[in-house]
């Protein structure tokens, strides 16, 4: 975390200025439709072979006087996604094998691949959150200069690693990868969230099942 956004977190926690408070949560995320996207095995990345992408675009608000990274923080923390970080997206392809993630972008803009060489690249802007299986290629292709992002992962997961292709055993991290637990909530709506049944059964729910997008998106 940068040593400006590290000292202003801290900070925040200790007077609670530009927080929000648990009242504030509910009016702070917009409903949304998950668009969902699948990526394969491409030899290299392991992507995962279970679990799609999910990107909420728009869904966090954004109001005077408190300071959106920590409506990120507190949004995800309030449905058990913790241990939460603020920084940009490595510009280097990398995954993670024993854990899920949750990137909220709360400032600027940014260009992401995610899949891997084969993947997609796709056009994030402030209030989008993608979250991420585990074993899911991704890394910055272009961001705009104030871009910053809240990351946080499930408190049932497991260590936090982040190899790049050819760094680990690719049998070994696909093993590692399907053992990881699913969440026990969506990140942004919690137990009543699309992405617990989109986890389980692997498809989007009949509800919401023709808004979804499959393909790379420009806004």
């Amino acid at each position: 975390m940068p040593l400006t956004q590290e000292i202003k977190k801290a900070a925040e926690k200790i007077t609670g200025i530009g927080r929000p408070s648990a009242k504030d949560l509910a009016v702070l995320v917009n409903r949304r439709t998950p668009r969902v996207y699948r990526f394969e095995d491409d030899g290299k990345t392991p992507n995962n072979p279970q679990l799609p992408l999910v990107m909420y675009r728009n869904v966090l608000r954004r109001r005077p006087g408190l300071d959106p990274a920590a409506v990120c923080e507190e949004v995800f923390a309030a449905h058990a996604w913790t241990n939460s970080w603020r920084d940009g997206i490595y510009d280097f392809l990398h995954f993670h094998t024993r854990t899920h993630e949750v990137l909220g972008l709360v400032c600027g803009e940014a260009h992401v691949q995610f899949g891997g060489d084969k993947g997609r690249t796709l056009s994030l802007k402030a209030g989008d959150v993608v979250v991420l299986p585990a074993g899911t290629g991704h890394r910055r292709i272009s961001a705009s200069d104030d871009l910053l992002v809240v990351g946080a992962y499930p408190a049932s997961g497991g260590g936090y690693d982040e190899p790049r292709p050819g760094q680990v055993d690719h049998q070994q991290a696909l093993e590692c990868i399907g053992k990881v637990p699913a969440p026990a909530q969506d990140p942004i709506f919690g137990r009543d969230g699309p992405l617990r049944d989109l986890w389980r059964t692997g498809e989007v729910p009949r509800r919401t099942r023709a808004r979804v997008r499959t393909r790379t998106v420009d806004r």
